[in-house]
């Protein structure tokens, strides 16, 4: 039987795959965020831990701001989060506007355009 290879079996049971967001103890997906920049163009090389840098970050950024605007909805007294907290929020940290700039479009404008169609 010319051609055909054997496989050897291991005695040890395979280890249970882990994936790297659950190993950094994140919500974001390392690998959409990999996959994100791999396709975008961005970078010609990557290494591997700048996806996980990168997932923590934006992890971090969202849980920031969703916070405050949980602080702002339990001032107003109200049980929600709505877009104008949301919106508020991302006006008024100070920090924030080097990275989005003016080319951020209003929540509420991107809501009343999906409603439409």
């Amino acid at each position: 039987m010319a051609g055909k290879k054997r496989r050897r079996k291991s005695l040890k049971p395979r280890k249970k795959a882990i994936s790297r967001s659950s190993q950094a103890e994140l919500q974001f997906s390392v690998s959409r965020v990999e996959r994100y920049l791999r396709e975008s163009g961005y970078v010609q090389r990557l290494s591997s831990p700048t996806p996980v840098l990168l997932a923590g970050i934006l992890e971090f950024l969202t849980a920031n701001i969703l916070d405050q605007a949980a602080k702002e909805t339990q001032d107003k007294h109200k049980k929600r989060i709505a877009a104008q907290h949301l919106e508020s929020m991302i006006k008024s940290i100070q920090q924030l506007h080097p990275l989005l700039g003016d080319g951020t479009k209003s929540l509420l404008e991107v809501m009343v355009l999906s409603k439409d169609k």
